[in-house]
């Protein structure tokens, strides 16, 4: 389950304090699985029942930077989009997020340097309305000038 919204790029000149963006995905087994194959992170509290019930989370969890991806493909995919490079990232984790989960990724703008092009981004994901992770971001945004 991923929403459908609309992808590409918004110029820095066309930014403006308080736009925001957001992507909603359920984080799956097999999300979990591919993450920790990619990353080499075989934790098992992110892969084995019988382990993770044993945690302080009792039961499996994602791994945080899975969810941490979901700003990742905000900012890069819609806000401000195609052609973005990221130049730092804030996170805060507050909650674990578990298979089945729906996290709702939101990227708002904070700040704007348009002589730099650099963008400070607030970072959040939700489950339910409740944060499991908050952050922020620095980019720098695509300019109309480079196309």
């Amino acid at each position: 389950m991923l929403d459908n919204l609309p992808r590409g790029t918004i110029v820095i000149e066309d930014l403006e304090i308080g736009m925001m963006r957001h992507l909603t995905k359920q984080i799956t087994d097999r999300d979990i699985e591919l993450f920790a194959e990619v990353s080499t992170d075989r934790n098992p509290v992110h892969l084995d029942d019988a382990y993770a019930q044993d945690t302080i989370f009792e039961g499996r969890i994602a791994h945080g930077m899975l969810t941490a991806g979901l700003i990742s493909a905000v900012i890069g995919e819609q806000l401000p989009g195609h052609g973005t490079v990221y130049l730092g990232q804030s996170l805060k984790f507050l909650a674990p997020v578990r298979p089945g989960d729906v996290v709702r990724a939101e990227v708002t703008v904070m700040e704007i340097d348009y002589s730099r092009r650099r963008v400070q981004l607030k970072t959040e994901c939700l489950i339910e309305g409740k944060p499991v992770l908050k952050g922020e971001a620095t980019v720098l945004a695509p300019s109309a000038k480079f196309d």
